[in-house]
């Protein structure tokens, strides 16, 4: 009597096993592509290392935002006036310190021409609290790794939070704190600007 079983399906062949398994890899891959050009979109790439692009970052109108905050401290606050190309891009006030010896700080953050960022922040609060302020473990004080002259005033060098620096010094009766990631040049830029700037006016 002949056998009337149905023969089995046949399993696809390694081939289309091979070719689906590419097609799925390739969507994957440019899931992974568009995601990657939707972070990136504010950055872009030099020689140098990646720099920001500050027509899509955020800004802030120093002129108009640091009188009202200055006129409120119980200390000078300065303004820094810089060259074109830097842009101011977040203002803000912390406290550094616990209990009488907590002390206002006015930050004002830049990106700068190079690419980078700077921070500076403002204080009669101790330079201790407002050198941890500005590093990964803010119970600890980092060691000074050197100092460095601008236009006569001595800023003392410390390592601030990654692989930032910030510089320290001391001008009217005020500790001047600058942080980041920007080159020397632009540390320079606005060490010496800050310095050099009035304090802004008080409330009469």
């Amino acid at each position: 009597m002949p056998d009337t079983q149905t023969p089995a399906p046949r399993k696809p062949g390694r081939g289309a096993q091979t070719a689906r398994d590419m097609i799925l890899s390739l969507g994957a891959l440019l899931l992974i592509i568009v995601a990657v050009l939707g972070f990136s979109r504010g950055c872009s790439f030099s020689p140098g290392g990646p720099t920001i692009d500050t027509s899509s970052a955020p800004s802030v109108d120093v002129d108009s935002v640091l009188p009202g905050i200055a006129a409120g401290m119980d200390f000078p606050v300065r303004e820094p006036k810089l060259p074109a190309g830097w842009h101011a891009n977040s203002t803000d006030t912390i406290t550094v310190g616990k209990g009488d010896q907590a002390r206002p700080v006015v930050r004002v953050g830049w990106l700068t021409p190079g690419g980078g960022f700077l921070r500076l922040s403002q204080t009669q609060g101790a330079a201790r609290d407002l050198i941890a302020s500005e590093t990964d473990d803010p119970n600890s004080e980092p060691a000074a790794t050197g100092t460095i002259d601008v236009a006569g005033v001595n800023w003392t060098i410390y390592p601030a939070r990654r692989s930032e620096n910030s510089w320290l010094a001391d001008v009217g009766g005020v500790r001047l704190l600058i942080s980041g990631n920007g080159k020397e040049a632009d540390f320079r830029t606005l060490a010496q600007a800050v310095q050099t700037a009035p304090p802004l006016p008080k409330k009469s």
